[in-house]
């Protein structure tokens, strides 16, 4: 197991990028609602991207490939700098962003490309000795591809703001942007990881074979598809949009599989599992999301298809891929938090940690996801607040669950126990 303060600074950060995202919205949502497109609701939608789903992706890779792919991933010097780089650039970004000063936030996206891709080029470079299936890292593969091609056209769509130069229509070039992002790198890793993640979660069976490959390969074809049409502004849009529904039905299909075919849990395990209720909302909103995406497809632009394009942003973005960071953080930082317990005590076994406030939480995700998602459609500032409190309120909770599964009071506990007498440990 790597540095548990590595993985600390990466989620820490998340929950707070999370929580001040919430915020922002919640005390002013007139500022945020209406045409998405302008510069403070962009601040907020990459503190959602960058600062939580990247970041929170970038800190459990420490965690994900010891765990669940057998490799190890060790913290050196570099991995402290890269997260320096990605929070400074976040900032920057943000900052930048939500005062209109486009050429600083230019180069404050350049500085967190080159923190999110030095951890991913790692990541990369440990898979290849990965005990995993070769479907599973070529999904991951695919998505360091994308990932390259998302922060290198986002790094020039900031200089395109300050200095014009690229071609074509500039919503076009962000959309296209987004899909590559969200799509190619955060859902494609969400799937390839899926396939080791989710028996792990549920417990069930782990699937295997040659149809591992259909979703890598489908999902791939339609988001480069879609990012060349998207670009070009052609008419084959609908046939990529298709591929990447077409890919994520067949995971859909596999997680089936994997429901079909559970594994006793361990003892300590509640009935009421609330990440596997998190994966479940993420996936209903996942599905939801691309019935926006094909009917914006196949409908001409108007006021109409506005509102839709804002519920297929929310639903995806934030219902769908930030959902699911939740459902897999809250099983999977409490296994990593015994590992480093067991480290720490060394023969003292360690106590299963468990979330706090999971219940709440889960009501205040499965409220607030559908309040945001009305009220940007019905450009409602009283209906968007209300769910943005209650989201930020779960954000704060999610961030008590970080501190206490991490912080070095565990250690200290694990510590006490390990010097006490042999016959108390024997009697306990």
């Amino acid at each position: 197991m790597p540095a548990r303060r590595l993985v600390a600074l990466y989620l820490g950060t998340a929950h707070v990028s999370l929580a001040c995202a919430f915020f922002l919205t919640a005390w002013n949502p007139f500022a945020v609602a209406g045409f998405f497109y302008h510069a403070r609701i962009i601040a907020i939608v990459h503190l959602v991207t960058i600062g939580w789903i990247a970041l929170s992706i970038l800190g459990m890779a420490y965690v994900v490939l010891p765990l669940a792919c057998g490799v190890a991933l060790p913290v050196r010097r570099g991995d402290y700098v890269a997260y320096s780089l990605v929070v400074i650039g976040l900032v920057g970004m943000v900052a930048h962003f939500w005062i209109g000063e486009f050429g600083g936030m230019a180069w404050s996206a350049a500085t967190a490309a080159l923190g999110i891709m030095h951890v991913v080029a790692r990541a990369g470079v440990a898979m290849r000795q990965a005990r995993v299936a070769p479907a599973v890292k070529l999904h991951l593969y695919f998505a360091t591809a994308n990932l390259a091609g998302a922060v290198s056209m986002g790094v020039l769509l900031g200089f395109d703001k300050a200095y014009p130069f690229l071609p074509g229509y500039v919503l076009s070039n962000v959309f296209a942007h987004a899909h590559l992002a969200a799509v190619g790198w955060v859902l494609m890793t969400v799937m390839g990881l899926g396939y080791r993640l989710v028996p792990m979660v549920l417990p069930a069976a782990m699937p295997s074979g040659r149809s591992l490959y259909a979703s890598a390969l489908l999902l791939e074809a339609g988001v480069a598809g879609l990012f060349l049409s998207l670009t070009m502004r052609s008419s084959l849009t609908l046939v990529f949009a298709l591929f990447i529904v077409a890919a994520f039905l067949c995971f859909a299909a596999h997680v089936l599989w994997m429901v079909a075919r559970p594994r006793r849990p361990p003892h300590h395990r509640t009935h009421t599992d609330f990440a596997v209720h998190h994966l479940c909302a993420a996936g209903a909103c996942l599905l939801l999301a691309c019935v926006c995406g094909i009917t914006l497809t196949v409908v001409s632009t108007s006021e109409a298809t506005m509102r839709v394009a804002l519920l297929y942003g929310v639903l995806g973005l934030l219902g769908g891929l930030a959902q699911a960071i939740v459902g897999f953080e809250r099983r999977l930082l409490p296994m990593a938090a015994s590992c480093w317990d067991l480290q720490d005590g060394g023969d003292v076994p360690p106590v299963p940690r468990r979330p706090v406030a999971t219940a709440p939480t889960f009501l205040m995700w499965i409220v607030g996801v559908p309040l945001v998602a009305a009220g940007f459609f019905v450009n409602g500032a009283a209906v968007l607040a209300s769910g943005a409190w209650l989201l930020f309120a779960a954000s704060l909770l999610m961030w008590l669950d970080v501190f206490l599964l991490l912080s070095p009071r565990q250690r200290q506990r694990a510590g006490a126990l390990r010097r006490r007498p042999a016959q108390s440990r024997i009697a306990d």
